[in-house]
């Protein structure tokens, strides 16, 4: 449940509720149903005891001086002459005991009598089986009859009023389908449309990520608003730590340069007076001080530009290639560019001209006669970045460990070893990456890296 989206589980527990609700309401429309059909059948039962009461007269009498009492005028309904039809009467007097042609050989049997003389109903045995409501009364006929008390009861086979019942279910069960059906739909939107705020708010932590914004902004739902204003406080506060560690970085930088200065002074000491070993010895301390402080500013720039910056790939390629070409590595080359105007990054142009002067620097020291660099944006929202030389390659095996920090493929050579690692965490800052592929002949570096928000792709 805990890997549920909020959608789903929103759902699943409005469909649950919605199918709880219609089972209870089928429940206790049922029972009301029920209810009133045995209303309903009591009315009826109460009709046909008046009907018996009525059509009790006089018979030939069987004894001096008592009337036989018979039921002259018996109810309209034939079920009452059916045998076991569901439908009884009986008539219990002093003595003797009327009874329907319905009940065959069999009789009611039924509870004490009560004293009030009102009708009662009961719920008892009947033949076959049956579960019957009986419907009784005490009556006292009048004189002509003798002027006896008679207990006249009327029942009826329960299994009508449970057939009526189910019939009355399944009628219902379609309509409650659908309109369960219904319900579920209903509260599938309603959680659509209650959760599409958070649909916005990532798609704005997206944009924001992304360099398309800066904050979500309060145009949300008022339940939202408390999000988003504690999600822009928190990238507020990034930025506030951010600026605070660049602060901290440069009064760094800024601090070692005095320390710097003097261990190069000492090491100049140390060479006037022929100590030639031990100046390269505080000079070397000091040059790898240098580079790492040079790093780990640049990393804090890095930081601090997160993804807010873009700058067009044309011009910085031209201005680097114009750079190296003057060195004696870059004069001796041919040069060959092709980067479209549309193209662009998402990465500030200062650190763009660091992570590609340190690609083309390499891969001007290492060609034979010729660097092609070229630059595709993709449908993927990318841009490649691609530095070819026709130098004498990388082994294979070797490119992962050239990635690490301050590796470097020929010691002889200068060089701090510091520029693929730079290059590639400018890349992965700006959400790219680095890839060295080995060629027939020399080396393409690829830098991966977003494309600017509005750039077209070629």
């Amino acid at each position: 449940m805990k890997r549920w989206s909020l959608h789903l589980r929103l759902f699943a527990a409005g469909a649950v509720a919605v199918v709880a609700a219609l089972a209870l309401a089928a429940g206790g429309l049922s029972q009301l149903f029920n209810a009133h059909v045995e209303r309903r059948a009591v009315a009826e039962l109460s009709v046909e005891l008046d009907q018996v009461v009525a059509g009790l007269d006089r018979g030939p009498s069987t004894a001096p001086g008592t009337p036989d009492i018979t039921l002259a005028q018996p109810p309209a309904d034939p079920r009452f002459s059916r045998p076991l039809s569901g439908l009884y009467w009986q008539i219990d007097l002093p003595g003797r005991t009327l009874r329907s042609r319905s009940l065959w050989d069999s009789a009611l049997t039924l509870p004490t009598p009560p004293e009030d003389g009102s009708a009662h109903t009961h719920v008892i045995a009947g033949p076959g089986d049956q579960k019957l409501l009986v419907l009784e009364r005490q009556v006292t006929l009048p004189a002509r009859l003798g002027g006896i008390a008679a207990r006249v009861a009327v029942a009826m086979d329960e299994a009508e009023l449970k057939a009526a019942d189910r019939a009355f279910v399944a009628d219902m069960a379609p309509y409650l389908a659908l309109l369960g059906g219904v319900l579920i739909v209903a509260g599938w939107a309603q959680v659509a449309v209650g959760l599409r705020p958070l649909q916005t708010v990532g798609a704005r932590v997206a944009a924001v990520r992304a360099g398309r914004s800066a904050r979500l902004g309060a145009e949300f739902p008022t339940e939202v608003r408390p999000l988003a204003a504690e999600v822009d406080a928190l990238i507020e506060a990034r930025e506030e730590d951010i600026r605070r560690a660049r602060a901290r970085a440069a009064d760094l930088a800024h601090g070692l340069k005095t320390p710097l200065q003097a261990l190069y002074g000492e090491a100049g000491r140390l060479r006037e007076a022929g100590q030639e070993e031990e100046a390269q010895a505080v000079e070397g301390i000091a040059d790898a001080m240098h580079r790492h402080v040079d790093r780990e500013l640049a990393r804090a720039r890095i930081a601090a530009r997160g993804f807010a910056a873009s700058c067009a790939v044309g011009p910085v390629i031209e201005r680097v290639v114009s750079v190296i070409r003057r060195t004696p590595e870059g004069a001796r080359l041919d040069w060959s560019t092709d980067a479209p105007e549309s193209c662009a990054v998402r990465l500030d142009p200062d650190d763009l001209t660091e992570a590609l002067g340190a690609l083309i620097e390499n891969a001007a020291r290492h060609a034979e006669g010729t660097v092609r660099i070229s630059a595709r944006a993709a449908a993927d929202e990318t841009v490649t970045l691609a530095i070819r030389d026709d130098g004498p390659g990388i082994p294979p095996e070797r490119i992962e460990g050239l990635m690490a920090r301050g590796a470097r493929l020929d010691t002889s050579a200068p060089g701090s070893g510091l520029g693929l690692s730079i290059a590639s965490e400018i890349a992965e800052a700006a959400g790219g990456r680095l890839v060295l592929a080995p060629l027939a002949r020399g080396l393409e570096a690829r830098l991966v890296l977003p494309q600017a928000p509005g750039a077209e792709s070629v």
